[in-house]
């Protein structure tokens, strides 16, 4: 009988030890377990505001900064645009591939499709000085004066096709299921990401300026860096659906306004873009 209450105990360690290494073998066969060497791809639309900004133009004969330049985004809404082939590019949009080079931590290359349009019907303080553009502005000097930018013959100006933020980033990942007590995490999973990047600018800018001809062509124009989180929900092991918080500070130094390259902008802003995307995880 001593020999039978010295083997129980025995046997309860081992019993538990085996549903122990069964439920972590469980864990680990689960395709969520583990990131890394995982491929991803992610497509969605966001929204953006933008912190005032004093920009200035200049050229041959004129160059003025208008101070505090106010400006909005132009949204599509819900829209077929967003999976149109032929039209994606017309809504605001972000396009993101990334690789998992561990567990926890991604590398990505995406552009972010932002647009950036002045409000016209605004008044900015104007200081500096046109001269001989063969304008009705011709031979004024500007000294914090007040304009009203109503009157699209001075100025019209617009990045909307668009405020491109072509960027790389560095995020983490962590699975955080366990505390919404999820079963199954390759049924359904939630993570929480971080990350930041930086990247070029490359805009396509639609100005029209002085009574000059329209201009609206790509360019490289600057950089920004950027800061994000986010949380994501994948589904079935495969499917995911992604929102995300993402600021960051743009410079532009070199925007195109006209055809001639003696024209050219410069401006440098703060951003807040407010993203849904929805994208795919897999192995190759």
């Amino acid at each position: 009988m001593k020999n039978k209450f010295l083997f129980l105990p025995l046997f309860l360690m081992c019993f538990a030890v085996n549903t122990f290494a069964q439920e972590n073998i469980a864990i680990q066969d689960k395709y969520t377990a583990h990131n890394k060497g995982k491929f991803f791809v992610s497509w969605g639309g966001n929204r953006e505001s933008y912190s005032k900004s004093d920009v200035t133009f200049r050229g041959k004969d004129y160059e003025f900064t208008v101070h505090d330049m106010s400006a909005h985004d132009k949204p599509k809404g819900w829209h077929v645009d967003y999976v149109n082939p032929s039209r994606m590019t017309i809504p605001q949009t972000n396009l993101k591939l990334g690789y998992f080079f561990s567990d926890h931590y991604s590398v990505t290359i995406g552009v972010d499709h932002m647009k950036y349009v002045m409000n016209q019907n605004q008044i900015a303080n104007v200081t500096g000085y046109i001269n001989n553009t063969g304008s009705q502005y011709d031979n004024t000097t500007y000294s914090n004066k007040p304009v009203d930018f109503s009157d699209e013959t001075f100025l019209t100006y617009e990045h909307t096709d668009g405020l491109n933020y072509v960027n790389t980033e560095v995020s983490r990942f962590d699975d955080i299921s366990k505390w919404f007590s999820l079963p199954n995490t390759d049924k359904v999973q939630i993570n929480l990401t971080e990350g930041l990047g930086a990247g070029l600018l490359y805009p396509k800018t639609n100005t029209m300026l002085l009574g000059k001809e329209r201009h609206d062509d790509f360019h490289v124009s600057g950089y920004g860096v950027s800061a994000k989180a986010g949380i994501n929900v994948t589904f079935f092991k495969h499917f995911y659906i992604q929102g995300e918080l993402k600021g960051g500070y743009i410079n532009m130094q070199d925007i195109k306004t006209t055809a001639s390259n003696e024209d050219s902008a410069f401006q440098d802003f703060f951003f807040l873009q407010r993203i849904i995307a929805f994208g795919g995880i897999f192995r190759i």
